[in-house]
């Protein structure tokens, strides 16, 4: 019977959701699946990407969990592609490869004055709250106002972390550190910015509700953003999303805080629509001291136009959260523009003449960019592993498929390889850590450490 050897590069939900349905569907081959992830633990942005005080989303952690566990899928942590193991190096052990790298980047804001001290991207903030290994432990968080630029749901986690007071996170997994500097946080202020009107924004509803039952932070909403046009009107009538949205706003216009009047809380959301970022205006020390924007209107259609009026707000830190951005890896096709490997359903393409690529795939992601919720991945990597299956014929040939060789291979280069069984030690690990605490974990920050526990040295 034929065997596929397959290697799956990138241990988040993409890569393992592609593994556990390869290995379900019904198909004349066996199949033997090793899984590379560059950081020493699994799960990639449910783990580095989702604020802790989400346990719902946790969640997804525990059906990953289950995949793996199952033990027919070989798990290689603290490999980094490209560096520890290569696009040949693939090749010569395996049929084909899927990859799952995700996007991790910010995507830019090209506006005069975005490079100012105090102007962050949203994801390197996430990296830092999550306790990501590779970020630097300490992060700014001086500034009394803050502003943040977006209207999705990274924007909303981004700006409930600043506003939510640090004693809050406590029962979470958050980082020790991560705790320490929320604890010193001067942040008073949280201005979040979107370029549209309420009925057009992309959170989700139990996001935004989320936001509304912070303890000691009044929501500050704007009568003047609610003079709705037809289309917001007929978006809220026919999208359920859209109306619940649109009541939990109406219920915060019902608030003492609704128009900057004031509530009595210590820290102030602000939440501001129709505003199209011009400038990030620098002081004399070229740090952030305002926010310039265009105020916009509808223009009938879901959309906006400028309407000349330009305001300034007085900040002095600045998030963007306007979507995330894929990485290139080396050896693999990459269009720059969208930050995907460019491919036809999660078949790659040579980016010059759109043929194929023999035995490369893509999912997640780093196939169709950063759009959807999690759940959308499972759909993503059935199209991708239907034409794995369909491809047959054009698998590489690998001069040596042995499941032994790969381990040989890492041991040669010195690399300090986790496993599954190593993530089971890290996971108690950290569990241990908060139990005396009654938190559900405390995480393990420092990369040499987490490799260290998972190897049992």
């Amino acid at each position: 019977m034929t065997k596929l050897r397959l290697a799956i590069v990138g241990a988040g939900p993409a890569g393992i959701y592609a593994a556990d349905i390869l290995l379900k569907a019904e198909r004349k081959f066996d199949v033997s699946i090793d899984l590379f992830e560059q950081l020493p633990a699994p799960y990639g942005l449910v783990r580095y990407g989702v604020a802790p005080d989400h346990p719902r989303i946790k969640g997804i952690i525990t059906a990953l969990r289950e995949v793996l566990d199952r033990g027919d899928i070989r798990l290689f942590g603290n490999v980094r592609f490209g560096q520890d193991i290569t696009l040949e190096d693939l090749k010569h052990h395996y049929n084909a490869v899927i990859f799952a790298t995700g996007a991790i980047r910010d995507t830019g804001l090209d506006i005069p004055g975005i490079d100012a001290a105090g102007s962050y991207g949203a994801a390197d903030f996430v990296s830092w709250f999550d306790g990501h290994p590779d970020v630097p432990r300490e992060w700014p968080l001086d500034a009394e106002s803050v502003a943040v630029i977006g209207n999705g749901n990274v924007a909303l986690d981004v700006a409930r972390m600043l506003a939510k007071h640090a004693e809050d996170l406590l029962p979470t997994e958050i980082p020790e550190n991560v705790h320490a500097g929320l604890v010193a946080s001067n942040v008073t202020d949280v201005h979040v910015f979107g370029r549209r009107g309420p009925a057009q924004v992309k959170f989700t509803p139990l996001e935004l509700r989320e936001l509304g039952e912070l303890r000691d932070v009044d929501m500050v909403v704007y009568d003047e953003d609610f003079d709705y046009d037809e289309a917001s009107k007929a978006a809220i009538a026919s999208n359920k999303q859209v109306l619940v949205i649109d009541r939990v706003l109406q219920s915060w216009r019902q608030r003492p805080s609704v128009n900057n009047a004031g509530g009595d809380a210590s820290r102030r959301l602000h939440l501001h629509f129709y505003a199209k970022p011009l400038e990030i205006v620098k002081d004399a020390e070229g740090r952030v001291a305002a926010f310039r924007y265009e105020r916009t209107r509808p223009d009938g259609e879901g959309g906006v136009v400028g309407t000349g009026e330009i305001r300034e707000i007085a900040i002095q830190a600045l998030y963007r959260a306007v979507g995330y951005f894929g990485s290139p890896l080396p050896g693999v096709p990459f269009d720059k523009r969208h930050g995907v490997i460019p491919n036809h359903e999660g078949q790659a393409l040579h980016k010059d003449s759109n043929e194929r690529v023999p035995g490369v795939y893509a999912t997640g992601w780093i196939k169709r960019g950063p759009v959807g919720l999690i759940g959308h991945t499972k759909s993503d990597a059935m199209e991708t592993v239907r034409h794995i299956i369909n491809d047959q014929g054009s698998w590489w040939q690998p001069a040596d498929p042995s499941e032994g060789a790969i381990p040989a291979l890492l041991a040669e280069r010195g690399v300090r390889w986790t496993d599954l069984d190593g993530w089971h030690l890290l996971d108690e690990h950290e569990v241990g850590l908060g139990a005396p605490h009654g938190r559900a974990r405390v995480k393990v920050v420092p990369r040499d450490e987490m490799v260290t526990i998972s190897r049992g040295e």
